[in-house]
């Protein structure tokens, strides 16, 4: 490892090198733009030898340097790559300084048109919100900002996976009618493509939030799923939600736990399907005390 950042430093060094003779005798001969594509090339190089030494924030900070040295050679997909690889280092490290440069990169992938890269760029940072900084509401605002450049490029699968995100840190927010919307839009989207099997998952993920709002507001819920999508209806999870409501509907909190248990021994929940459904419980435990 040791020797790796010893070669990073050197390639620093020549880096530093090249760019000060690129000013002096070799620039008024016309060669100081090579001697700009040599330092960039050193610099990588550096980068690349850091992150083998796990050495991020140098890393991270050679990347960046290479970057703003393409900015003389007017080579925008490069900028942008190398400063994506810069965050992809300091993202070890420093998740504040990954999101700054992966700003930069969307700035320039927007700028250019290339809508698909900037949108892969915005959930980047939404995951390094949700993993890394622990900042959900960030999150959130970076996957809608995703999804609305994947439609903006047809790319519904793409988009409906940031979408899907969203709706889980609403319902997880307790705002039942915004996860609710996006399922169901989804769902919607999801019925006329090939992806029609997913359907399922995500109308069963709308019911658990149509529970967390009300009995009735369920039952009216299933009964459009099952019209939307028949195949719901033969599904283990309409008959998990349907076992699930009928026991709400007699009050019968025994029968619901145990109901939840035997689904979750064959079919095991998602730690977001056990939120939604301690939530139900206790929400008509509350309503039992008040009686």
């Amino acid at each position: 490892m040791a020797d790796n950042e010893q070669k990073a430093l050197q390639a620093i060094a020549e880096a530093k090198e090249k760019l000060n003779s690129s000013k002096g005798l070799f620039g008024l001969f016309g060669n100081g733009g090579n001697k700009v594509e040599e330092a960039i090339e050193c610099y990588c190089r550096a980068g690349n030898m850091f992150k083998i030494a796990k050495k991020w924030q140098q890393a991270g900070s050679a990347f960046c340097e290479a970057a703003k040295l393409h900015e003389k050679t007017r080579s925008y997909h490069d900028i942008a790559t190398n400063f994506v690889e810069a965050s992809n280092c300091y993202k070890q490290v420093d998740p504040n300084e990954a999101v700054s440069c992966l700003l930069k990169a969307i700035d320039i992938y927007t700028e250019k048109g290339n809508l698909t890269m900037a949108a892969r760029q915005h959930q980047s940072i939404a995951e390094i919100f949700e993993n890394e900084a622990n900042d959900l509401h960030r999150a959130v605002q970076h996957y809608e900002k995703a999804a609305d450049y994947f439609k903006c490029q047809e790319s519904s699968s793409s988009a409906n996976e940031c979408m899907i995100k969203v709706a889980q840190y609403a319902a997880q927010s307790e705002d039942y009618d915004k996860a609710i919307t996006i399922y169901e839009s989804v769902a919607a989207s999801y019925l006329g493509s090939a992806a029609k099997h997913s359907a399922k998952e995500i109308f069963f993920r709308a019911s658990l939030c149509h529970l967390n709002v009300d009995s009735l507001n369920a039952h009216h819920a299933l009964n459009k799923y099952v019209q939307q999508y028949p195949v719901f209806q033969d599904s283990r999870e309409f008959k998990f939600v349907k076992t699930l409501l009928e026991h709400l509907e007699e009050l019968n909190i025994d029968g619901y736990t145990a109901a939840v248990k035997d689904y979750d021994r064959i079919s095991r929940l998602d730690q977001w399907s056990k939120t939604m459904l301690s939530r139900i419980k206790k929400q008509n435990d509350d309503d039992l005390d008040l009686r």
